[in-house]
């Protein structure tokens, strides 16, 4: 398991970036490499990822759903669940947002078996730092 924390700024109101963490279909391409495949309900989408880690490329297909919800708090509990293309590993994350005014926190934390997990805790916390951080930027712009 692989623990990050990311927190972020942001000139957007409170009210524009939850519109964001709930509409999974704007959120989802927010991390590169991630596209909605299909919608199949308000709080659930099938999805794709292709990491790079080194010198392998994956793709991960499966769901992101919105397992927590508190609009008062402005505070969201995301799972991702997926499997390797091609292979056995599978990557899955609880991913939790916490809204503020002015910016909020993201904390994730991360399942990954597979050829993945194979390239060692220190490779995929790097490459999962870069991921959430590359993603913070994006959500900030998509808000």
């Amino acid at each position: 398991m692989v623990e990050l924390d990311q927190s972020f700024t942001t000139e957007k109101s409170i009210e524009a970036s939850w519109a964001l963490v709930l509409d999974l279909e704007r959120l989802v391409p927010c991390v590169q490499g991630g596209k909605v495949l299909e919608k199949t309900s308000e709080d659930e989408v099938k999805a794709e990822i292709r990491v790079k880690m080194g010198a392998m490329s994956m793709r991960f297909n499966g769901t992101v759903s919105i397992v927590e919800r508190d609009a008062d708090a402005h505070h969201a509990l995301l799972r991702v669940k997926s499997r390797e293309v091609g292979g056995s590993g599978h990557a899955n994350a609880d991913v939790t947002f916490t809204l503020a005014d002015g910016g909020g926190s993201i904390h994730t934390a991360a399942q990954i078996t597979g050829k993945a997990a194979s390239m060692g805790q220190g490779t995929i916390a790097t490459v999962l730092e870069a991921l959430i951080k590359d993603f913070t930027e994006r959500f900030v712009a998509a808000a």
